[in-house]
């Protein structure tokens, strides 16, 4: 009896060591991370000031850095948070808070369609990718390159890290609200100019700009026709049903060419 449970014991023991041996051996090189720490360092640059806004204007309306990061940890979505201030300060009823965070957050659904096979194949990590998703982190996945391997562990760490980022700024911001009174304006146009900086580099990387000038000019035509706080959903919308058209007429000439 005591023999069998050795053995037991020592199978046990040995399985371990196997399943640590595996995920050491799965874990990204040294490389990999230096090369997401990277590309995440412009969203570093904004996510850090921006959540630092947000907690310094949550800390305004009386909602302490705890509540702050509870709502950084659950949600996760930038533009809306800042919303949800509004709507908590005014007690706004949860129908509205509900339909607004829909409406504004419908956008992420776009996104994941580029990368709903990835995701997939990323196993345990799936549901973390799609929570973490964000404007910032879609940019930047757009402009990886690399074995497929080495873009999934890029693509985590950067989600990882760029919340990571997000909840510090939000707890010293809130922290910071708390000792010091500061004047905010302005301070939100960090998210614009990151936008800006992965627009330019994808522009710089990517030999077709068709995608970037469709996205380019139908958002200026929808900001024009329904105004700043109703644009975003027709232009994904628009862009979306234009370059699904592009890339179908491209599909046929490829295939009529072939035939030939």
């Amino acid at each position: 009896m005591d023999s069998r449970q050795e053995e037991r014991a020592e199978e046990k023991k040995q399985w371990k060591v196997e399943v640590l041996c595996m995920r050491i051996k799965n874990m990204p090189k040294k490389s990999v991370v230096k090369k997401a720490f990277i590309k995440s360092i412009p969203i570093l640059c904004s996510y850090l000031f921006v959540s630092m806004a947000y907690g310094m204007m949550m800390e305004n309306v009386g909602f302490h850095w705890y509540y702050s990061l509870l709502a950084s940890v659950t949600i996760y979505t930038g533009a809306f948070q800042f919303v949800l201030i509004t709507f908590l300060s005014s007690g706004a009823a949860w129908l509205t808070i509900a339909v607004t965070a829909f409406l504004m957050n419908s956008r992420q659904a776009f996104y994941s369609l580029s990368f709903v096979d990835t995701f997939q194949a990323m196993g345990k990590w799936k549901l973390y990718m799609i929570h973490t998703m964000t404007d910032e982190t879609y940019a930047v996945n757009c402009t990886l390159d690399g074995t497929d391997k080495e873009k999934k562990q890029i693509m985590l760490l950067v989600a990882f890290f760029s919340r990571c980022y997000w909840l510090v700024g939000t707890v010293v911001g809130g922290v910071i609200g708390q000792l010091l009174p500061l004047d905010l304006k302005g301070i939100d146009f960090c998210m614009t100019a990151l936008f800006v900086i992965i627009f330019m580099e994808h522009w710089e990387q990517s030999k077709n700009h068709t995608p970037a000038m469709v996205g380019l000019v139908c958002a200026v035509f929808c900001l024009l026709l329904f105004g700043q706080n109703a644009f975003m959903l027709p232009a994904l919308l628009l862009v979306s049903g234009i370059l699904l058209c592009i890339s179908g007429k491209k599909g046929e000439i490829e295939e009529g060419s072939g035939e030939k």
